[in-house]
């Protein structure tokens, strides 16, 4: 059986011997994993007794491909008590909710679309990045080993983190923060 999952377009295509199926499919997903295989990895009181290893093949468990396709991978590590019960001062929801429609709507008057449904050549029309931020992509895709998968996400992202900074181009900080959320890779 061949699956080709094309989010982008809607369409998910199945084939299996001499049949294809295609079904409509537009999902955003969002993953959750624990650090190793007893959770406590990182862990401020030190609970976690696995070795290299057992972390090793319990990551490796997620294949490269399929990691390459999530664009950001984020570390939240557990609150200690007294940061679990304290109230920070957050930006509010509103807030951030009015961010992210004004991004949204300034992306579909800028180009039609939204950034993750930009194609390759979309993508070097409206996601380039001022001199200091292709500077640090390229630093990042030798030191990283960045698949062009990995380039164009990142570059996407960092057209929306500019969006939701009400910035008109892609700068380094943007390109260094994108870069950041796919520390999952390294």
């Amino acid at each position: 059986m061949v699956q080709k999952i094309n989010s982008v377009h809607g369409h998910i295509s199945i084939s299996r011997a001499a049949r294809q199926a295609e079904f409509p499919a537009q999902f955003q997903l969002i993953a959750a994993m624990n650090p190793c295989p007893c959770g406590y990895l990182g862990h401020f009181n030190h609970k976690c007794r696995c070795t290299p290893d057992q972390i090793s093949r319990y990551r490796a468990k997620i294949s490269g491909p399929l990691l390459d396709r999530i664009d950001m991978h984020i570390e939240v590590s557990a609150l200690k008590q007294d940061e679990l019960i304290e109230n920070g001062v957050a930006e509010s929801s509103a807030n951030i909710r009015r961010r992210v429609e004004a991004a949204r709507v300034q992306q579909l008057a800028r180009q039609g679309k939204p950034n993750f449904a930009l194609n390759t050549s979309e993508i070097d029309t409206w996601c380039q990045p001022d001199e200091a931020g292709l500077s640090l992509l390229k630093s990042a895709i030798s030191k990283l080993n960045l698949s062009a998968r990995a380039y164009h996400r990142i570059l996407k992202l960092a057209r929306s983190i500019a969006d939701l900074a009400e910035k008109p181009h892609v700068q380094a900080a943007d390109i260094a923060e994108a870069i950041q959320y796919r520390r999952g890779d390294i």
